[in-house]
This record gives structure tokens, C-alpha cells and sequence, in this order.
């Protein structure tokens, strides 16, 4: 079995910020040589996600809207982590929301991606550097 390792480094315009990573992916997968395996997409920090879903330009609006509604930036005293100085509990939050990583399945060297499935890294804290690690792995 061989393993790959690939990093990528974002940094955000806004908090909250969708970018669709899906071309990276693809690519750190044919750089890995590997064609038949496993990807796993993953943020290296705890107020970002990378999740799957559909490029489309309303859903991807709505992602915002609907973390908001269920873990909002404000009022600060909301939350007991922002107690400490922070005042990001809600990208904690939204990142559980969102999940943390996704695992792909590489066959003929390709993700096996299904209909209008796309991978996104979404930060929550941002206008700061952040990873994403992608590792692939398999034959």
C-alpha cells in the first residue's frame, strides 16, 4: 500500500467563507499515483470543516444562513467559550455542524464522486491561514 500526503493552505476574505476544493483534490489524487484507495479531506484546525455537497450558488448561500440560525455569531455572552477572551465559540460550533472531514473513495485514479457531489472547505473564524490535509492511500 502506498500512502500520499498533501497540504493546502487557505486564508479567508470573511468570517465565514465556502470555497469549493474539488479541482485540488483531484489533483493531489492523480499526483498521488494512486488508483484504487481511500481520500481523506480533512481541515488541520478546529473552526473549519471540509464536507460534500452541491456547487450550487443558492445552496451554498443558504450553508451560511442555516449555521447562523442554529449557532450565531451574536450576542457574544451566547456562549461560555467566548467567557475566556475568544469570541468564536459559534465557528466551534458550526464546524460540528458541518463536520470535519470527508473520506473519498479513489477508483481508476479518480474520486468516486456521485451526481453534482463537490468538496468544500468552509471556514468560520477566518481572515487567517488555515490547512487542510488531504491523504490518500491504497494501491
Amino acid at each position: 500500500m502506498k500512502s500520499f500526503r498533501k497540504e493546502l493552505t487557505f486564508e479567508t476574505d470573511k468570517r465565514i467563507d465556502f470555497i469549493n476544493i474539488t479541482e485540488q483534490v483531484e489533483e493531489a489524487i492523480r499526483e498521488s499515483g494512486i488508483t484504487e484507495g481511500l481520500a481523506l479531506v480533512a481541515p488541520i484546525h478546529v473552526t473549519a470543516s471540509c464536507f460534500i455537497n452541491d456547487s450550487e450558488k443558492g445552496l451554498v448561500a443558504d450553508f451560511t444562513k442555516w449555521a447562523d440560525k442554529i449557532a450565531p455569531h451574536e450576542p457574544l455572552n451566547l456562549w461560555k467559550h467566548n467567557e475566556g477572551g475568544e469570541e468564536n465559540a459559534d465557528a466551534h460550533l458550526k464546524r460540528q455542524l458541518m463536520g470535519r472531514e470527508v473520506v473519498i473513495a479513489v477508483t481508476g485514479g479518480k474520486p468516486d464522486f456521485g451526481t453534482w457531489e463537490q468538496v468544500f472547505y468552509g471556514d468560520f473564524d477566518g481572515k487567517r491561514p488555515k490547512n487542510v490535509l488531504i491523504k490518500v492511500i491504497g494501491e
